[in-house]
C-alpha cells in the first residue's frame, strides 16, 4: 500500500503522518511532501520525504512516479493569507489540487483521494443547522477553491476515475502559536495563553458560537474516510463541537486547574464569520462511525497536550 500525504510538515498533516507510521498496520511506503521539513516529521522513520513545490510539473512527475494507492491532500494557503495574495492562492487552493486528483487517478485509477476541505464554502449562513445538504455560498476565495475541487472530485469519482471523499473541517485546535495566517487563529491561541497563565484579548465576544475539532479527531477522520466503501458519500461533514467562547475558556481552565484571565472584543468580521455558526447535523458522519471529539474537556486536554 503506497501512501502520499501533502502539506506534511503542518499541523494536520505531521499529525497524520506520525499516526500512520506508528500503526501496525500502516502502509508499506508512506510518502511525505511539503515545500520544506522543519518540523517533527523529519523524525519519522521509514517514511520516504520529498520536499518540493507542488504547483510544479516538473516536481509532480517526480513524485507520482510509482502511483500512490491512497492520497490525503492536506496542503493549502491559508484564508487571510490567501485572500491578500489572491494568484498565489488560486495557484496552491485550486490548481494544486485539481492537478494532483488528475495525476492520482492517470497513475492509478480508482485510487482514494482524500481532500481535507472546509467549512469556508458554507459562507454566511441562516439556518440553525447546517448539514451536507445546506446551500453553499462561500464568501472568501479559499471557500470557493475548496469548493471548485469537491465538484471536481465528486465528478471523478462518478466517472470511475478516483474512489474520492471531501471531509468539511472547521478550524482545528490548538494550532502552534507561530501560525498566524488562519482568520480563526484566535480559536487555537485562547488555549495557549490559558494554558501559560497568560492575559488574553478575544477578538470575539465571549458569546461567540464556533466550531471546535482537536487535531487528534481530525487524523482519526482522515483514517476512517480513506476506508470506507466507494458508495460512501464523496462529500462529508464531520462531527465537531458547537460551543460559545466562554464555554470553551471554562473547559480550558478546568482542565489547567486555574482561572482564565480574558478580555473580550467584538469584531464584527471574525465574530461573522467564525463565531455565528449554527449547529451541526453529522449524522451522516456519525452513522459512518466518525465521532468527533467526546466533550469540550477532552479536546481541551488532547488541544493542550499537543496530541
Amino acid at each position: 500500500m503506497r501512501v502520499l500525504i501533502t502539506g506534511a510538515d503542518g499541523f494536520l498533516g505531521s499529525g497524520l503522518a506520525w499516526r500512520l507510521a506508528n500503526t501496525a498496520t500502516g502502509p508499506s511506503r508512506l510518502t511525505l511532501t511539503d515545500r520544506q521539513f522543519v518540523g517533527k516529521s523529519t523524525q519519522i522513520a521509514g517514511a520516504d520525504l520529498m520536499p518540493g513545490d507542488l504547483t510544479q510539473p516538473d516536481f509532480l512527475d517526480t513524485l507520482f512516479e510509482p502511483g500512490f494507492d491512497i492520497v490525503y491532500h492536506l496542503a493549502s494557503m491559508p484564508g487571510g493569507q490567501a485572500e491578500a495574495e489572491s494568484e498565489r492562492g488560486r495557484k496552491i487552493n485550486l490548481t494544486m489540487p485539481l492537478d494532483l486528483a488528475w495525476r492520482t487517478a492517470a497513475s492509478r485509477p480508482g485510487a482514494r483521494f482524500v481532500f481535507a476541505s472546509s467549512i469556508a464554502v458554507y459562507g454566511d449562513v441562516a439556518v440553525e443547522v447546517i448539514s451536507e445538504a445546506t446551500p453553499t455560498s462561500p464568501g472568501l476565495s479559499y471557500g470557493a477553491h475548496k469548493l471548485m475541487t469537491e465538484i471536481l472530485l465528486t465528478d471523478l469519482a462518478r466517472r470511475g476515475e478516483l474512489s474520492a471523499i471531501s471531509l468539511r473541517f472547521p478550524g482545528l485546535v490548538a494550532r502552534p502559536p507561530t501560525e498566524s495566517g488562519h482568520g480563526s487563529a484566535f480559536m487555537s491561541q485562547i488555549f495557549h495563553k490559558i494554558g501559560a497563565g497568560e492575559d488574553f484579548l478575544s477578538p470575539v465576544p465571549a458569546s461567540a458560537r464556533c466550531w471546535w475539532m482537536s487535531r487528534a479527531a481530525a487524523v482519526e477522520t482522515l483514517l476512517q474516510a480513506s476506508n470506507l466503501q466507494c458508495d460512501a458519500p464523496t462529500v462529508l461533514l464531520p462531527p465537531a463541537l458547537y460551543a460559545t467562547m466562554a464555554e470553551m475558556v471554562q473547559a480550558i481552565a478546568a482542565v489547567v486547574g486555574r482561572p482564565a484571565s480574558i478580555q473580550w472584543g467584538d469584531d464584527a468580521r471574525l465574530t461573522r464569520l467564525f463565531g455565528a455558526m449554527p449547529d451541526i447535523d453529522a449524522s451522516l458522519a456519525r452513522g459512518l462511525g466518525i465521532a468527533g471529539d467526546a466533550d469540550l474537556q477532552s479536546l481541551a486536554r488532547v488541544a493542550l497536550s499537543g496530541d
